[in-house]
């Protein structure tokens, strides 16, 4: 934007020519005046001007320049003074004043001083101001002139918020503003501006420094804590703690505590939801009642949740025997125990007391073998019971025995037939079971099938042995010979051999008859002799009989 050049900036060469214009005889008659130039001039503070003042009187005596500023005569001639004022600071009017045929003629001007303010500062805003509350922005302003024309803008951003007149000294101009989320982060900053452009100078613009508001939403709720009621020493257990409809969630900060011990919280924000996951892991020190504490700190307020915790110790139950592997016949004591304040249960006997054990005594016997013992302990935490169990097996030792109920001592079976003997032993440890028959090496299969014929026939002695000693029974295997069904198997033979030679002895007849030509066949007999006709038997004469 194009501006004038002020008087004060003018060469001296131009005022010269100025004066001499100015003392141009003025025509007969004409009132005489005293012009001062320039007329109510404008400069910055400090600034230099240069005044002159000029008469057209013709007998005009020397010009005086009355001003309280410090001035200079720079030149003068017949009806004119040229002046310099330098450092001006403030506000002034000068007066020049000569004598013109006796009397004294004045002229005059006012000088103005336009300032920039020395200082241009927007208070500090709230730390944190919450959304849908007031807030006021305060610009302070010292310095600046002339007031008239000293403005002052507040900024949100670049959006005017307000623009008032700067009046006192130093102002403070202030404007009230809603805070939203979209402030949150924003930048808001107070400018000056200083309109000399009437003068023929220009607008001149000063800004503070900005600053940025951090707007927030806190929920009245508190948070929700979701953490265990119980929790044993040495264990570990989530803790969950979320707040919903905070804003910004990312800047919000999260306290999770058991007792005086801080937990390690992993903070997750999605939208307007913060969720902060701990585990908390109870020491021996913390037993007893303790809380677990959620703190969510945002905008300089705090919403806090308590949930009561209670940290105790369950040891047990523990069950022991006196002889894990016992022999048989021999005392066995079975106790069972935990630790304090906790009621043991052995097998349906109760201990006399919570932290009492609890025993019994048994004669061990082979029924005892693989007996399981069971203890149940029983502990009451803030007046919930917890329940443990465990149990310990017994082995009994004792001798081998086979069992006469699956192991039949007379077997008839039938020859060349299959067959399994089936023989149980027992024992701890187990025994080995062998049938070998009496008076020789043989041995039968326990348990599998085997092929029975006539040489298994006889009295076994089955025998389970381990290393507590051995145990006999004796078996008596009778197998029944198969003549029944040898003999249908001769007679087919027999009757198969009679055909063939049927068979033979008539291939034999026809071979004769094509020989003789008649053949004649003995219907007595019962055997198969073939015996070709005489001549005269063929002429009709009875055969002899062949005996």
């Amino acid at each position: 934007m194009a501006t004038m050049v002020p008087f004060v900036l003018w060469p001296r060469a131009c005022w010269t020519l100025l004066v001499c214009c100015l003392l141009t005889p003025g025509v007969q008659g004409q009132e005489f005046l005293l012009r001062v130039e320039p007329q109510n001039p404008v400069l910055s503070a400090g600034g230099s001007l240069f005044v002159n003042c000029s008469t057209d009187c013709p007998s005009s005596e020397k010009i005086a320049l009355e001003t309280s500023l410090s001035k200079e005569l720079v030149a003068s001639g017949k009806g004119w003074a040229a002046f310099n004022l330098s450092n001006v600071t403030g506000n002034s009017r000068i007066l020049c004043s000569v004598y013109c045929n006796g009397s004294q003629i004045t002229g005059s001007s006012n000088i103005t001083v336009y300032r920039l303010p020395e200082r241009v500062e927007l208070a500090p805003l709230p730390p944190w101001q919450r959304v849908g509350q007031n807030f006021t922005l305060r610009c302070q302003v010292e310095g600046g002139s002339p007031r008239t024309s000293l403005t002052v803008v507040l900024l949100r951003w670049e959006e005017e918020l307000s623009r008032q007149p700067a009046v006192e000294e130093p102002a403070e101009v202030t404007a009230t503003v809603l805070a939203s989320r979209d402030d949150h982060g924003a930048p808001f900053s107070c400018r000056t501006e200083l309109d000399m452009q009437p003068q023929g100078l220009g607008l001149f613009v000063n800004t503070s420094a900005p600053r940025q508001l951090r707007t927030f939403v806190l929920p009245v709720t508190p948070p929700r804590l979701v953490a265990p009621r119980f929790l044993e020493v040495e264990t570990s257990w989530p803790v969950d703690c979320t707040l919903d409809g905070l804003f910004p969630a990312s800047e919000a900060q999260v306290y999770l505590a058991l007792g005086d011990q801080m937990l390690n919280a992993t903070v997750m924000n999605h939208g307007d939801t913060l969720t902060a996951t701990a585990t908390a892991t109870a020491r021996a020190d913390q037993e007893g009642a303790r809380e677990i504490v959620c703190n969510v700190t945002l905008g300089g307020e705090r919403r806090e949740a308590r949930e009561n915790l209670t940290v105790f110790s369950f040891l047990g139950p523990t069950v022991n025997l006196s002889e894990p592997t016992a022999p048989e016949g021999s005392i066995v004591t079975v106790s069972c125990m935990a630790g304090a304040r906790v009621q043991v249960t052995l097998d349906g006997v109760p201990a006399a007391a919570p932290g009492q054990p609890a025993q019994l005594q048994l004669n061990a016997t082979e029924s005892d073998d693989r007996r399981s013992f069971f203890c149940s302990a029983t502990l009451e935490v803030d007046g919930e019971f917890l329940h443990r169990n465990s149990s310990v097996q017994l082995r009994v030792l004792y001798g081998p025995k086979i069992d006469r109920a699956t192991c039949p001592q007379h077997l008839k079976w039938k020859d060349k037939t299959t067959h399994v003997l089936q023989c149980q032993a027992r024992g701890n440890p187990y025994p080995e079971l062998r049938c070998l028959k009496e008076g020789s090496s043989r041995e039968v299969p326990v348990g599998i099938p085997f092929f029975v014929n006539v040489t298994h026939n006889g009295t076994y002695q089955c025998q389970a042995s381990s290393s507590r000693g051995k145990y006999t029974l004796v078996v008596v295997m009778d197998i029944e010979a198969g003549s029944s069904h040898f003999v249908p198997v001769f007679v087919a033979v027999l009757l198969t051999l009679g055909v063939v030679t049927i068979v033979l002895a008539l291939m034999y007849v026809f071979r004769e008859h094509k020989r003789s030509g008649s053949y004649h066949v003995r219907e007595e007999s019962t055997y198969l002799p073939l015996t070709s006709m005489q001549p005269t038997e063929a002429m009709g004469e009875e055969p002899s009989r062949a005996e």
